[in-house]
This record gives structure tokens, sequence and C-alpha cells, in this order.
């Protein structure tokens, strides 16, 4: 039999994808998870007029969304008061980076990120040709000042900071973020994803500057919005940039109704505030569930906390499978020294509970959960 004739940076790649979906594992653990608090979506839900949107717009499923998102880039537009032009709208920021990475990188080129930051950049890089070079990070935070030093060093057309990070939950000040931008080598993007801004606190988000060629903004619905199975995220960046993206971008991509729903999201400022009023009061459970258990909470400006379990990658990764074999699903960094984590997102009083209830229990020695 004659196979597909695969090119070889395909043949060469394993059949992997960045995360394991809780789904995966339900159907692995054949039942389903009581409190799911490992995927950093927002279990508080979205807006009701949202809901309502969605509704209304499935009926007129049967039309293509509008390629242009034009209604949407035009809120989005007046929402960061910026033109249209400099805001493109993609599947969720995800797809975004996947075009990102098509548009600037070739076979061989040099890009820079964290090592252990979000993984799905690294998959689109590795399934474009490109070659990673990775930074540790500072401590918790990712390093700018490295990341920057590195670039220069391997001459990178692009490098990627997170801002809150992923899957820390820490950040940098608006300040040395700018700075960053301000020191950025000729030749080279930035890409500043900032999934988590709205849940960041005071003097995090550097001032929008869309004139900037070489920095792309990158936002998302997918979090505070509660919209993450829509998968709706954008971009905001100069003009020519995005001009750019509509030369590749799947320009049918974004359905009619994940339009509908992302445009009225948007406009429910009340909603918005209240979800992120609620995110923070769950961080500081979470915060009091692992001190209670001798655990260190890591400071977090987005809607999870990172929990030092205080030994190594392998207790860790132990104590999650013991979590996730108790039905919490939670996830964990992957990279040392930060693998000496668990990552929980913000969940329900119910969540929290049934979270606070297995811990105890999931810090145990094998043995020890044997023997009780």
């Amino acid at each position: 039999m004659v196979t597909p004739r695969y090119t070889p940076l395909v043949q060469s790649l394993p059949a992997t994808v960045p995360f394991v979906g809780p789904e995966t594992q339900e159907r692995a653990r054949g039942t389903g998870f009581t409190a799911r608090l490992g995927a950093n979506e927002s279990v508080f839900g979205p807006s009701p007029r949202a809901i309502a949107a969605v509704a209304d717009a499935a009926a007129e499923a049967w039309m293509y969304g509008d390629p242009e998102v034009f209604t949407l880039r035009a809120a989005l537009a007046a929402h960061h008061r910026v033109a249209p032009e400099n805001v493109v709208v993609g599947e969720g920021i995800d797809g975004l980076l996947g075009y990102l990475v098509r548009l600037l990188v070739d076979p061989g080129d040099a890009v820079v990120t964290s090592d252990g930051a979000y993984p799905t950049f690294n998959y689109h890089v590795t399934g474009f040709g490109g070659a990673l070079h990775k930074v540790p990070y500072a401590g918790d935070h990712e390093d700018p000042q490295a990341l920057l030093d590195t670039v220069r060093k391997v001459g990178a057309k692009l490098v990627y900071l997170a801002n809150p990070d992923n899957p820390m939950g820490s950040w940098h000040d608006a300040a040395t973020v700018q700075a960053m931008i301000d020191a950025l080598p000729e030749g080279c993007v930035l890409a500043l994803d900032e999934a988590y801004a709205d849940t960041a606190p005071a003097g995090t988000i550097p001032a929008l500057d869309v004139g900037h060629p070489r920095v792309i903004r990158l936002r998302t619905f997918s979090k505070a919005y509660g919209l993450a199975g829509l998968r709706v995220g954008y971009a905001l960046a100069h003009a020519d940039f995005v001009t750019s993206f509509n030369k590749i971008r799947n320009h049918f991509g974004l359905g009619r109704v994940a339009q509908a729903g992302a445009l009225a999201a948007l406009a429910d400022h009340d909603h918005l505030a209240a979800t992120v009023a609620r995110i923070a009061a769950a961080r500081d459970r979470i915060a009091a569930i692992a001190r209670e258990n001798g655990l260190t909470p890591l400071p977090s400006a987005t809607n999870f906390v990172t929990i030092d379990c205080g030994r190594d990658g392998g207790y860790a990764r132990a104590v999650l499978a013991r979590l996730v074999a108790q039905g919490i699903f939670v996830r964990m960094p992957f990279t040392p020294p930060q693998d000496r984590c668990i990552r929980v997102s913000a969940g329900t009083d119910a969540d929290l509970d049934a979270f606070a209830a297995a811990l105890p229990s999931a810090l145990l020695e094998p043995a020890m959960v044997t023997a009780t």
C-alpha cells in the first residue's frame, strides 16, 4: 500500500498534543471528575447575555460566520481605543499563535521562549520546523532580560513572554514589560501573551501601543469571560501586522455562534467584574487550603493558584495522581524546578470543598495511603 507522502518534518514529529484533556482522563478512568480544576476555565460560566446571544445565534448556524468578524472587531477596537485595523480575531490564542508562527518561522529559524512556559507555543514552533531556544525561569518568574539576551545571541525572529504567566501565576509589573518592549532587538517580534490580563492586579499590563511594528498582544475570551468552549481569541498589533494575518488566517475559522457569544460577553461589564471577584475569592480559598496542609501557595495574578508541594517533581506528580484518583482534575508544571508544584484552577465552593477533602490523603506517601 502506498502511503501519503508526508513531509520529512511531519514524519519526524511525535503524534502528541500539548495537554491531555480531562475528557481523555475520564475515559481512561471510566468515570467523571468530581471537580474540574485543571484547565484554567471559568467554572463560574459566561454572561447570561452571552448565553442568550448564543441561543439566538444557534438558529442561524446554517450560515457561515462573517469572515471579516467585522462587528466583534469593531467592538474590541472601541473597547481598547484602537482602530479595527489593529485587531485580528482567531480560534483562541492557540489558533493565533499558530498563525503567528506560520507568518514568521521557516524551518531552522530561531525562536526564544522560557523553559516550562506555555507548551502550545512550542508545539506550533516545532510543527513549522523552528529551532526553540529556552531560557530558565528566574525563581518562579519568566526572565525578560535573559530572553532578550538569548534573542540577541541566536538572532531570533520571535520571542514569547506571558504576563501574567502560566503555569506559575507570577507576573511582572508594567514597567518591566515595557522595558522589554523598548529593548526588543531589530528583526525580532515579541508575542506578549496577556490571556490573564483581566485577573491581573493594577499596574501589570503596559499601556497599549499599536504603533510598534513588532509587538503583538494576545487576549482571550476563554478565561474570565467563561467562553473557553467557543474558542475566541484576539490580538492587538500594528495595522500592517494585522494585514499579514489576513493573508494566511482561516477566514471562516470563527463561527457565527462564537462571534455572537463573544460580542455579548464583551458588553457585559458587570458580569466580568463579578467573575473576577469570584476568582479572587477562590484564589484565597485555594491558598488557605494549601497552607492548612503545610504547603506554600505562590502569589497569583491568574485564575489559578500554583502550590509548592515542598519536594521534587516526582513527589508532586504522585500528589497529582492521587488527586486524580479521587476525582479531582488538576495539572502541574512540566519542567524542573517548577514541577515541584501542582496547579489548581479557581472553582466553586463545592469544587474547593472536594479539593480540600482530597488533598490530605493525596499528600501521604503511597505506603501510608495503602495502610489507611
